[in-house]
C-alpha cells in the first residue's frame, strides 16, 4: 500500500470497487471514493465511527469479520444484504482480508451485484464486438476479389453489347457491385487509427445538430440541454461526430417512419450533456467522466432486436444497413467509453460515457 504523508491509503482511491478499512473494534478507518459513492457518506465525516452506525450488517457478516480478526483468514461472501442508515438496502458481494497498516486491521471490498452484472455485460459486449469484427474482416477479404471480378466482367460485357437496352442490366450489376464495395469499406472503416486531440463536445454536438436539421427540416426538432462548464476531452473528432450522428440519425429516421408505415408529422431529439463523477468504465474508476444522452420521442427500438442492436447488419428499419450502431459502439470503445440504451415506445435514450482527464 503506497505511503503518503497526507493520505496513507491514497492508493485505494483508484480502485473501481468500494473499499472500507476497519480497525480492531470495527470502526471505520477509511472509505475510498467508490465506497463513499456507494454508501452515500463522506470519509471525512464518518472516519472513526462504528461500522454498525453506518449500516446494519447481517449476523453472518459480523461473524465473518470477527473470524478474520481472530484467525487471519480471508472471507468471501455472496449476495449479502446491507441496510444503510438512511434505509436503502444494498445487495452485495464482498471479500474481507486481514491487513496491518496505519491502524487498519480489516480490508472490506464491496461489489454491488448490479455493478458486477454490468461489468460482465461490458466484457461480453467487447468480446462479441472483437469476434464480430474479425469475422467481418475475413468475410470482406473473401468477398472483395470476386466482387471486383464481377464488376470488371460487367464492364467488359457492356462494351460488347450492341443493344443499348441491354446495357441497363449491366449498369444494375455495376451499381450493385459498387454498393457492396462501399458496404465492405464501411465495415472495415473502424480500423482507421485514431487521431486524438483536444475536442469540445458541444462543438461536435452542434455539428451533428446542424446536419440533422438540414436533413430533416420539417419533421424534426432538435433541443439542446448542455452543461457548458464541461472541460474538453481528448478524442478523435471525426469518430465522435460519427458516433452521435449515427445515433441521432437513426432516431430521426425512426421518428419519421412509424411502425405502421405512416410518416410522422414531427418529433423531437434532445442532446444532453452532464458531468458524471466516480464512474467505472471497463473496470477502471474515473473521478470525472462526460455523459452525453441522445433522447428521442419516437416509437422505440423493436423488442426483438434490443439485445442485438449493436451487432453488425442488425437493423429495425427496412433498407437499413445495420452498421450505424455497430460503428458507434466500436468508436466509443476505442475511446475507453461505454454506450447503453433504454427504450420504450415514446422514449429512447442512448447514454454515452467518456472519460475526462
Amino acid at each position: 500500500m503506497p505511503e503518503n504523508s497526507r493520505n496513507p491509503f491514497g492508493g485505494l482511491d483508484l480502485l473501481s470497487s468500494a473499499v472500507v478499512l476497519l480497525d480492531e473494534s470495527l470502526a471505520i478507518r477509511y472509505l475510498n471514493p467508490a465506497a463513499e459513492n456507494l454508501m452515500e457518506i463522506s470519509n471525512k465525516v464518518f472516519a472513526g465511527c462504528p461500522l454498525e452506525g453506518v449500516m446494519e450488517c447481517p449476523p453472518k457478516l459480523l461473524a465473518a469479520l470477527s473470524s478474520v480478526l481472530n484467525h487471519g483468514w480471508s472471507y468471501t461472501g455472496q449476495n449479502i444484504e446491507l441496510r444503510l442508515a438512511g434505509g436503502d438496502v444494498l445487495q452485495l458481494n464482498c471479500t474481507v482480508n486481514p491487513v496491518d497498516a496505519h491502524g487498519a486491521s480489516l480490508l472490506v471490498e464491496l461489489w454491488p451485484i448490479d455493478q458486477q452484472l454490468r461489468a460482465t455485460r461490458e466484457e461480453r459486449l467487447v468480446e462479441q464486438q472483437h469476434a464480430n469484427r474479425e469475422l467481418i474482416r475475413n468475410l470482406v477479404h473473401e468477398i472483395k476479389n470476386p466482387l471486383g471480378g464481377i464488376r470488371g466482367a460487367a464492364q467488359l460485357l457492356e462494351r460488347e453489347l450492341n443493344n443499348p437496352g441491354l446495357r441497363e442490366y449491366t449498369q444494375v450489376i455495376i451499381k450493385e457491385a459498387d454498393r457492396l464495395q462501399d458496404l465492405m469499406r464501411r465495415l472495415l472503416s473502424p480500423h482507421r487509427p485514431m487521431q486524438p486531440g483536444p475536442v469540445n463536445i458541444h462543438e461536435i454536438l452542434e455539428r451533428v445538430r446542424s446536419l440533422l436539421t438540414a436533413e430533416f427540416p420539417t419533421t424534426l426538432r432538435v433541443y439542446r440541454d448542455y452543461d457548458t462548464s464541461l472541460p474538453e476531452l481528448v478524442g478523435d473528432r471525426e469518430q465522435l461526430i460519427q458516433v452521435f450522428l449515427n445515433i441521432a440519425r437513426n432516431a430521426a429516421q425512426a421518428i419519421r417512419r412509424q411502425p405502421d408505415g405512416s410518416v410522422s408529422s414531427a418529433g423531437t431529439i434532445t442532446l444532453r450533456t452532464r458531468a458524471a463523477r466516480q464512474v467505472t468504465l471497463f473496470k477502471r474508476r474515473h473521478r470525472l467522466a462526460l455523459e452525453v444522452q441522445v433522447i428521442d420521442d419516437g416509437p422505440g427500438i423493436p423488442e426483438d432486436i434490443r439485445e442485438r442492436m449493436f451487432y453488425p447488419l442488425v437493423s429495425g428499419r427496412a433498407g437499413g444497413s445495420g452498421l450505424g450502431l455497430t460503428l458507434a459502439q466500436s468508436f466509443v470503445q476505442q475511446h475507453q467509453g461505454t454506450i447503453d440504451c433504454l427504450s420504450r415506445p415514446g422514449h429512447t435514450c442512448f447514454t454515452i460515457r467518456l472519460p475526462l482527464a
